[in-house]
């Protein structure tokens, strides 16, 4: 932990992962660690605490599940500071849980896009959860057409032909993406602006490795 600055941000650190098995492995964790210690470096701050789980977070009672975010919570507004989660999807799943957590009272703020106010949030939520009703939806729909013309339904994945497997997972990828990129739409940023804010958050590529402004672009033109 670092030690406390003179002045500054005082700040909580939270990370989350969702599966026991990236909770065991560390994967997931390590980058969130990361993405908090480099935002540390690049403004003045005060680290009072880091809290990490391993929780799904679903359904209705999101925040009820998530004990390490509470203790989170209860200190950052014991000391009046804000809490600071690494990236804005491990924030930004649904709707309610962005609500119950502003509901709290406690003021947060996400590495990977520090300029998003709390209304901005709320509205990213909401556009990840209607997102992924639509995808499901639509899996749903050709699971009916294919099983109406007589075809064998199994995995969603044999809908796409072999070949198009590559392009179905970079649309995917982009899916995942459109919160962070809208926000920095909205914020006015350019492409090379967002290519600096996505390494600088430890944002990887669909192949794991470092942005460039084409691959930004080519992201961009799925939406």
């Amino acid at each position: 932990m670092n030690k406390p600055s003179a002045s500054g941000e005082r700040i909580v650190a939270y990370y989350r992962v969702s599966t026991q098995r990236q909770g065991r492995s560390g994967l997931g964790l390590e980058a969130q660690r990361e993405a908090v210690h480099r935002y540390m470096q690049g403004h003045p701050t005060e680290l009072l605490g880091e809290f990490e789980e391993v929780e799904t977070g679903k359904g209705s009672n999101a925040l009820d599940k998530r004990p390490k975010l509470r203790a989170a919570v209860a200190l950052a507004k014991k000391a009046r500071a804000t809490l600071l989660i690494a990236k804005l999807d491990r924030l930004a799943r649904n709707v309610h849980f962005v609500s119950g957590l502003m509901e709290t009272g406690v003021q947060f703020r996400c590495c990977d896009f520090p300029t998003a106010d709390r209304t901005m949030i709320h509205i990213y939520a909401a556009m990840a959860e209607h997102e992924g009703r639509r995808i499901s939806e639509r899996i749903r729909d050709a699971l009916a057409a294919k099983k109406a013309r007589g075809e064998a339904v199994g995995n969603p994945a044999s809908l796409q032909p072999v070949n198009g497997a590559r392009a179905s997972q970079a649309g995917e990828f982009a899916a995942k993406l459109r919160p962070t990129l809208e926000g920095y739409r909205a914020a006015g940023m350019t492409q090379r602006d967002m290519v600096a804010a996505l390494d600088g958050a430890g944002v990887r590529t669909a192949r794991g490795g470092t942005w460039s402004l084409m691959q930004v672009q080519r992201v961009l033109a799925r939406l």
